[in-house]
């Protein structure tokens, strides 16, 4: 006797839903590379269609398959990144699920990185979260893809204001010491400041179309240099003066690395269309406050190129 398809009647309530599907999904991501060793990602996935109100229920099994198949995939060196993994499972999503209009494919990912300390050459590791997305759309010929792929970095920052009041201070004593003006400033050159710090977390993201490539070693790059100076799981006696110095040689507010990221990006990602959507989010942990600092922006590359064009 052959069971019913109770997902296939028609519900009580007929509305139409705009996503179901299943969440937290754990995987192991595997991406081969010509000529260098397979990049892991252990991940999480979320994955959605759109529901017509004609149905109870959408088939769910058939989303833990399209996953599975095209992991398949990436492991036999046929998915280069991982972005297009999710735009390839948003694809085939639309082929398992007829009636879906709209798929969606969310991952989170862990991703290690190998770092060495700016000084003794340490070697380290980081953990890089990176988030990559894909939503298909269904037409009447080929379906239209927008895929999206964006890292979080961890780094730090100085405060500049809290600086030049340190700053003040210190001029001050110098001078009641009798510290000729010259020797005051070359002091300042050679010795920056004290302030507070903050841990910084950059995130950003860039949304563009599926036959666009995006560099993730290129996005992780731009977060790590947006900050005062980057930090590192382990350090040495010389490495640790290095990245405090630098840090604060170069202070920054939380407003400084988004704008920061925001002028690399074009710089860096000028070949991208026009429509290409940028999020860039800041986010600094305060040291002698309890809350923390946010500032962010979204814009089309177009919309920033034109501001730093002064357009």
């Amino acid at each position: 006797m052959e069971l019913p398809d109770v997902q296939s009647t028609i519900p009580d309530v007929r509305i139409n839903l705009t996503r179901v599907g299943v969440k937290n999904v754990k995987k192991l991501v595997e991406v081969t590379r010509p000529g260098k060793r397979p990049v892991i990602f252990i991940s999480n996935f979320d994955v959605y269609v759109d529901l017509p109100g004609s149905l109870k229920g959408a088939n769910l099994s058939r989303n833990f398959e399209v996953i599975d198949e095209v992991l398949q995939d990436a492991i036999n060196g046929r998915v280069a990144e991982i972005e297009e993994l999710c735009s390839i499972v948003a694809r085939k999503l639309l082929d398992h699920h007829e009636y879906a209009e709209r798929t969606e494919v969310q991952m989170r990912s862990d991703f290690m990185v190998h770092r060495e300390t700016p000084v003794s050459r340490t070697s380290c590791h980081e953990v890089v979260k990176v988030h990559a997305r894909a939503i298909a759309r269904r037409t009447g010929h080929q379906p239209i893809i927008r895929k999206s792929i964006g890292a979080e970095v961890t780094g730090m920052t100085a405060c500049p204001c809290a600086q030049d009041i340190v700053k003040d201070h210190a001029t001050r004593v110098m001078e009641s010491l009798d510290i000729a003006q010259d020797k005051i400033e070359r002091f300042f050159e050679e010795v920056p400041m004290a302030t507070h710090n903050q841990r910084g977390r950059g995130f950003l993201c860039i949304e563009t179309d599926d036959d666009q490539h995006i560099s993730l070693e290129a996005i992780i790059n731009v977060l790590k240099h947006s900050m005062s100076a980057e930090i590192y799981e382990l350090l040495k006696r010389g490495d640790e003066n290095y990245v405090v110095m630098q840090a604060h040689r170069n202070p920054r507010f939380v407003e400084d690395c988004v704008r920061e990221v925001a002028r690399s990006v074009v710089s860096e990602f000028d070949s991208l269309p026009g429509d290409s959507l940028v999020l860039i989010r800041q986010t600094n942990e305060e040291s002698i406050h309890q809350h923390d600092a946010y500032a962010e922006r979204k814009a089309t590359l177009a919309e920033l190129i034109a501001e730093l064009n002064g357009e």
